[in-house]
């Protein structure tokens, strides 16, 4: 094991770059995360310490320019983390405030540990060394844990230990969100359970949360208990410990300081504050005892979920592919199953979109339905437990079936905001994003996707099926019959897109049969009807009189996915959306000499009066959505069934076409791009991939990534070289492979698991090998480039791969006209 492929380092200390180091120093473990600050950081334009319980959801409103404006925000719990000192004579440390002999931060992802030394000069001439480790604990999620080394270099005298709970936090970690109301927490207990104890219990004003933090510290001096003077210092919100210690040159003076976190929501609880208050009671006695299970932990999900390069050249790549896994396992972990939570599209790594489910579960999921299964059907689990939410808001809404929010919290009521700040011009803009409708598609997708790599007939039975007729209903509700052209339309939608969000002449925001919506919700309908048919008869009967399914509602659903329209460029293309090929083209040119970064023309165009639904441009992939999620050959059944032909010339001029007029204003947009390249133009798309692998690490959306990690390109990454680059799909009972590994990569090799089945796969530039690592009760199953075959129980088989030439995929044209 190569150890510099686990190790995330920074060297010096750098102020300006400290937020994007918190981020993505952050440790968690499914239940909370807390940001990689320092210990002794307190909330500045330089530092940001941050803990999120995951789900830890308040709602507030804000009178905003005589406009009452209600966001609900996962909320910055009490900072734990306070742990510092100071030396006889001198101020508490700072960093900035002391001549920096050596200073490095380490993220340890094998071991889910942060480290830090720091060696530093006082006024005095005085020379220290501290080293300093951190933990969340991925075994206990309810533990967290630091320990703060401190040596006297050239100096005896006395140091004062400060470890405190603080409770005074705000949401003040999103510059645009801080003319909104940010105090979520109001203080409920303050208190000092015995010398080395501390207890802060807090409660959100609105959603009527508590959560209670526990914090024992003890200090050791050459291994053995320190002799230290305590004290006790309080105001409303916080208290802390202080430990007065004498120290002579070279002795090692080490402070543990182990937190137990709870919150009513918690299983098996009585009272939060009395469950942290007895867990760092009995907790372990020493910070290694912790540190050795919780290391072992992460063992157990690296075993599960690592992959192993070998490329030709050394780079980064193996180590960011790492960091990504590792952001994703602290986000959604083995603790995730039994909570009520979903995937945040940044993580609980910061406040940016408040903690809010998108559609990023799209680009999670894949990952781990082939990886922790387990996981996925919990995250389902979220969305199955609103649909009574979906429901009504399908209702209100004017149509049948459940309509889940494009922005979901706490309850699965719509969370978008009415209104967002333009950082550029300084303008509150209307927000109609809500208007994506294909949250519903993704959700369908999701359900679909998971059963295929499990076959857990008990979730469709019970929850799966539910979710898809009535997402299927809802789809079908939505289409209006056009008799002039004898098809349906799904009219007054946003796409993927995000930069369209109406007509230029047309007061009222949406667009007309936007391509991907439109082939989603026929997508929607043929699962639903096949759903129904894989379902036993009882089941089947039972859902059909629950939600008043007829034979006549069924046999319109047919015919919806049968006659949905479909708008195309007059050269076969198929459009973004009905009008967007009468609209001007951009002059990408100018924007650039002009601005430089052009990721967010949104943004730019608004401060210049200007609206991108003038224009063809797209902020991420839309159309070309709907070849990342299906193969050519799913779209050909698809395109035929609506009685549309197919032909193979014209994919990859669609995905020329639109990549031309993409400014990859999300994140999500290089993996997307780069995954409709992966067969067509390799090197481009290993440019496109590497682009976005680097895009959290870098920051390119200038200062977006210290406000949380972009989880769903980080996920995307991790699952182009998982299915993308190996070519597997997952269809019809079969687990398909057709490798195509980018030239220069030597060797991939990772654990999947599908169905029941664990499988460790090894592929190179000319080889497949499967090795079956369970004695299951059946062969696996599995297809290399079409070619059926069978993986006994135990067996390894190897198989030559010869790379087949780059041809033209499918595409679509219109053989029935408009």
């Amino acid at each position: 094991m190569n150890p510099e492929h686990w190790l995330f380092t920074y060297e010096g200390f750098e102020p300006a770059k400290e937020g994007l180091r918190e981020a993505l120093c952050t440790l968690g473990n499914g239940y909370f995360a807390t940001r990689g600050a320092a210990p002794e950081a307190e909330a500045d334009e330089t530092h940001y310490p941050g803990t999120y319980l995951a789900g830890g959801y308040n709602r507030l409103r804000t009178d905003l320019a005589g406009r009452v404006v209600e966001n609900e925000d996962l909320v910055n719990m009490p900072n734990w983390l306070p742990l510092t000192f100071r030396i006889e004579g001198g101020d508490w440390f700072n960093a900035r405030a002391v001549t920096l002999l050596e200073y490095r931060q380490v993220l340890d992802m094998a071991r889910g540990l942060l480290l830090r030394t720091v060696r530093f000069e006082d006024r005095k001439g005085r020379r220290t060394r501290v080293e300093q480790r951190r933990f969340v604990h991925m075994r206990d999620k309810h533990l967290a844990g630091q320990e703060l080394v401190l040596v006297p270099e050239n100096w005896s005298g006395r140091v004062l230990v400060r470890s405190a709970l603080d409770g005074r936090v705000v949401n003040g970690g999103v510059p645009r969100y801080r003319q909104l109301n940010c105090k979520h927490l109001r203080t409920l207990v303050t208190e000092e359970v015995d010398a080395e104890t501390l207890l802060l219990e807090v409660e959100t004003v609105q959603s009527r949360l508590e959560v209670a933090e526990a914090a024992r510290t003890r200090l050791y001096v050459d291994g053995q208990p320190a002799e230290a003077r305590r004290g006790l210092a309080t105001e409303d919100g916080y208290l802390a410990h202080d430990f007065t210690v004498e120290l002579r040159e070279g002795q090692r003076l080490a402070v543990e300081k182990v937190v137990a976190l709870y919150s009513s929501r918690d299983h098996a609880v009585s009272e939060a504050a009395q469950e942290a208050r007895h867990a760092v009671g009995v907790a372990p006695a020493r910070f290694d005892e912790l540190v050795d299970t919780h290391a072992r932990a992460w063992s157990h999900l690296w075993r599960r979920s690592d992959l192993d390069l070998e490329l030709a050249e050394a780079d980064h790549i193996h180590r960011t592919l790492r960091l990504h896994i590792f952001h994703l396992l602290q986000t959604v972990s083995p603790h995730s199953i039994d909570q009520d939570v979903g995937v945040p599209a940044r993580g609980w790594h910061g406040e940016a979109y408040r903690g809010h489910i998108f559609w990023d579960e799209l680009f999670v999921f894949p990952f781990l339905n082939l990886r922790l299964p387990a996981l996925t059907r919990a995250l389902l689990r979220y969305r199955h437990r609103r649909l009574r939410r979906a429901r009504e808001a399908a209702r209100e809404a004017g149509f049948r079936g459940a309509m889940y929010p494009w922005q979901s919290g706490s309850d699965g009521r719509e969370e978008s905001q009415r209104v967002h700040l333009n950082p550029r011009s300084g303008r509150w803009v209307p927000d109609v994003t809500s208007l994506q409708r294909h949250i519903n598609a993704a959700i369908a997708y999701n359900v679909w996707q998971y059963y295929e790599a499990t076959a857990d007939t008990e979730f469709l039975y019970f929850y799966g099926a539910e979710m898809l007729l009535e997402l299927a209903r809802f789809w079908a509700s939505m289409a209006r019959w056009n008799p002039s052209l004898r098809r349906y339309e799904i009219l007054g939608v946003m796409g993927p897109d995000e930069y369209h969000t109406g007509y230029p002449d047309r007061p009222e925001p949406g667009l007309d049969n936007n391509s991907y919506t439109n082939l989603m919700a026929v997508w929607v309908l043929c699962k639903a009807l096949e759903v129904l048919k894989l379902l036993p008869g009882e089941r089947r009967g039972e859902l059909l009189e629950t939600l008043e399914l007829t034979q006549t509602e069924l046999a319109h659903w047919d015919d919806v996915s049968r006659k949905m329209r479909l708008v195309f460029h007059a050269d076969g293309v198929l459009s973004q959306f009905e009008g967007y090929e009468q609209l001007q083209e951009f002059d990408w040119e100018v924007y650039r000499k002009r601005y430089g970064d052009i990721q967010r023309l949104d943004r730019i165009l608004e401060a210049e009066g200007d609206t991108p639904n003038r224009y063809k441009l797209s902020k991420q992939a839309d159309v070309l959505m709907l070849f990342y999620l299906f193969s050519a050959e799913e779209l050909r059944d698809l395109l035929e069934r609506l009685g549309y032909a197919f032909d193979p010339t014209m994919i990859p001029r669609t995905v020329e076409y639109y990549l031309q007029r993409t400014s990859h204003g999300s994140t999500l947009s290089g993996v997307v791009h780069s995954w409709v390249l992966a067969r067509s133009d390799r090197p481009r798309s290993w440019k496109l991939f590497t682009e976005a692998l680097k895009s959290d690490i870098s920051d390119v959306q200038g200062g977006t990534t210290p406000e949380g990690i972009h989880l769903g390109a980080m996920s995307g990454t991790v699952d182009l070289m998982q299915r993308a680059y190996t070519g597997i799909e997952v269809r019809g009972g079969v687990l398909h492979f057709n490798p195509n590994l980018p030239e220069g990569m030597k060797r991939l090799k990772f654990l999947l698991r599908y169905r029941k089945n664990m499988v460790e796969v090894e592929i190179t530039q000319d080889t497949l090998v499967l090795n079956s690592r369970w004695p299951a009760a059946a062969p696996l199953e599995f297809a290399l480039r079409g070619e059926r075959h069978q993986l006994q129980p135990c067996e390894t088989r190897k198989f030559p791969i010869e790379r087949p030439p780059i041809t033209a995929e499918a595409s679509i044209t219109d053989s029935s006209g408009p």
